[in-house]
């Protein structure tokens, strides 16, 4: 027995030995491969800046805890260090994270000794930069990676400074889902990523080791869009709102600028399943391809009066509102009887256009998809948001007579807003076809990379001839004037575009009561700047007419119209400068206070000023300023007919008096007559006009 424990002794020394020195480096060398490898380091990805340099999306350092309790046995000093601070760390930890007592936090580390562990993440809730800044003050923290342990693991997250502004056009990339400028740039933002030495842990995390080659990742460029971030508030801001009023499915609104094709907005929200809620989920005005329904009366217009001259007095009869094409029904809202072609577009007839589609196309048809073709309606945008939609406009089969009538009414087609939105838009651009960009251009530092206004398609032929410009842009802004969008007619910029309204295609069956409504135009249509489409999917309005365009989708293109152009003053008409006339100033009894008639003399150079103080009455008949003390005795009711609301407020409140008050202007009566006892805490009712 002496011999066998003897000799099973030497065999294991003999084999330390072996693994020692014989066969030492073969298994180092495998043990590297198992426990250090190289792995990837992820480069920093790019911002993404609005047009005027605000920050759209960007990385931001985040930092998970992790902790060598094998630091403090290396040596006297850093046992030192620990056996000091620990408690106090615990405690930190505890108060920071809130998911542990600090005892817990100090058996997990002091296991982790006495265990000889090497590495332990103490939590793995992400940290930002200033948690970490704070955190590297904390007793044992302080002293660093080499003497307390600290080790801060390293990742980048995505930051959107905006929220869930423009979420999806900015878009986001995620392990199943790439979309918007994230994803269609994916190659310029993520740069050229590094690689580094690093030690796998317990968890199986993986930490990063000094020593062997590095390949220092190269940060991505910068992508500068032609996102307005104001205006996409505003679209956003409206789009939302109506849509919440019409319980809708979906809506998208798109604002371009007219003459560079630069998209200023763009936003698309979807309704959440059984609420009211609304988020970005599918970008409808790049990929909903539908039925565009009315907006496309307009290249049928357009095509008619370039191949056959249609003139806008043109007479069509449309009888009682109904015409039969094939086996189906073509309806009117009402009927307008015989009306001018001008007439047809601003009611959008679809009897009218299909008469005139007949009288202009019939038995040729080629010609009018050959019109489209020219309109760049059947090609894709090329967009540089991917995927891109192509068009569907399919032409119809050889004897086929019913589909062209319907197609230049919007049905049997498949366009997207952005798609019908481009050809509007070179109306608006005296004809001129421009590809619609969203990203100008890539910076690294200042330098630019990649010109996207240089790649930008233009087509410097017109669509159509001038006449036609001419006559079409009428019946666009005759659409708000007198048609079917006068519910949005201002009067300080006019508005030109069209309404659309059409069935929804369910299973192959156009559905009765749900509609795709849109409304696509542009603004100040005698010099237009911007142009802009509207589509709300399935409103359902407590009204019939809250189903349709003009009462869905244009009311909300007038209101981010009237905010653009409330905030862009190079679009507001200069005040003809008039030399001041005292006419202007009183043409009636008025009752002010003497110090800010005086005041508005002085301003408008009048050379008649009044001298008394307190308050005036001022007349103004004949032209001549005339102006007489207004007495406020002290004891006494006084006399507030000819003030404004505040002024008598001011006077009778001051006296002790509760005033009541109907309607606006200035004081016209008062039911405690002037002259009498004033008497404090009294009920006093004035009547405005």
């Amino acid at each position: 027995m002496f011999l066998f424990i003897l000799l099973f002794a030497v065999g294991i020394v003999w084999r330390i030995i072996q693994l020692q020195t014989i066969e030492g480096e073969e298994w180092r060398e495998k043990a590297k491969k198992v426990y250090v490898k190289k792995r990837v380091v992820e480069a920093v990805r790019g911002n993404i800046y609005a047009a005027d340099g605000s920050l759209l999306a960007t990385s931001l350092p985040k930092y998970k805890l992790g902790f060598d309790p094998m630091v403090s046995k290396l040596n006297k000093a850093n046992a030192k260090i620990y056996d000091e601070g620990i408690n106090q760390l615990c405690h930190l930890l505890a108060d920071f994270y809130g998911d542990k007592d600090w005892k817990d936090y100090y058996s997990m580390i002091d296991l982790a000794r006495r265990d000889r562990v090497s590495y332990i993440r103490l939590n793995d809730k992400k940290l930002d930069f200033q948690q970490k800044k704070a955190m590297e003050t904390w007793p044992i923290f302080r002293e660093g990676k080499f003497k307390g342990g600290v080790v801060f693991e390293k990742s980048n997250e995505r930051y959107n400074p905006f929220g869930k502004m423009g979420f999806r056009t900015i878009g986001y990339k995620k392990e199943k889902e790439k979309v918007g400028i994230e994803n269609s740039f994916d190659p310029q933002l993520a740069g050229t990523n590094g690689r580094g030495n690093f030690e796998k842990i317990v968890g199986g995390s993986w930490r990063p080791i000094d020593g062997g080659e590095e390949s220092i990742p190269v940060p991505g460029v910068d992508i500068y869009t032609t996102i307005d971030v104001n205006i996409q508030d505003v679209a956003e801001t409206s789009l939302m709102k109506y849509l919440r009023q019409l319980s809708a499915d979906k809506g998208c609104v798109v604002v371009m600028e007219v003459a560079t094709g630069e998209i200023k907005a763009m936003t698309n929200l979807t309704r959440l399943r059984d609420t009211l809620a609304f988020a970005e989920t599918y970008n409808h005005a790049v990929l909903g391809l539908s039925d565009p329904g009315s907006v496309f009366k307009l290249p049928s217009m357009v095509a008619m009066m370039e191949t056959g001259g249609l003139s806008n007095e043109e007479w069509v009869h449309t009888g009682d509102g109904t015409m039969k094409i094939g086996s189906k029904i073509l309806r009117d809202t009402k009927p307008y009887g015989t009306i001018t072609a001008q007439e047809v577009f601003e009611h959008s007839s679809n009897v009218g256009t299909a008469k005139l589609m007949l009288k202009y196309y019939k038995d040729k048809e080629n010609e009018y998809y050959n019109k489209l073709h020219q309109f760049h309606l059947d090609e894709p945008l090329n967009f540089q948001l991917r995927p891109d939609a192509k068009p569907v406009i399919n032409r119809p089969k050889a004897g086929d007579l019913t589909a062209m009538p319907w197609n230049s009414i919007g049905y049997g087609t498949s366009i997207t807003p952005l798609q019908m939105l481009a050809f509007y838009n070179a109306i608006a651009n005296d004809g001129k076809w421009i590809q619609p960009i969203i990203v100008k251009h890539t910076k690294i530092a200042d330098k630019i990379e990649d010109d996207y206004k240089v790649s930008q398609v233009k087509y410097e032929e017109p669509l159509c001839s001038k006449e036609t410009l001419e006559k079409v842009k009428k019946m666009l802004e005759g659409v708000v004037e007198r048609g079917t969008a006068s519910n949005i007619k201002n009067d300080l910029y006019k508005i030109a575009g069209k309404t659309g309204t059409s069935r929804k295609l369910i299973n192959g069956q156009y559905r009765e009561g749900m509609y795709y409504t849109s409304f696509i135009g542009y603004f100040p249509a005698d010099a237009p700047k911007y142009s802009c489409v509207v589509m709300i999917d399935n409103p359902r309005g407590v009204k019939q007419e809250a189903l349709f365009a003009a009462e869905a989708s244009a009311p909300v293109f007038k209101e981010i119209a009237d905010k653009i152009y409330a905030c862009d003053i190079r679009m507001h008409k200069l005040l003809a400068t008039k030399k001041p006339n005292s006419k202007q100033f009183a043409t009636k009894k008025q009752v002010v206070h003497t110090a800010d008639i005086k005041t508005i003399c002085e301003e408008f150079d009048v050379e008649k000023i009044p001298t008394n103080e307190g308050w005036s009455v001022v007349r103004g008949d004949g032209g001549v300023l005339e102006y007489q003390t207004h007495q406020n005795p002290k004891e006494r009711m006084p006399d507030t007919r000819g003030m404004t609301l505040r002024n008598a407020l001011y006077v009778l409140e001051n006296k002790g008096y509760k005033v009541r008050f109907q309607g606006v202007g200035k004081v016209v009566s008062q039911s405690i007559p002037p002259g009498v006892n004033a008497i404090k805490n009294r009920n006093i009712s004035l009547i405005l006009n």
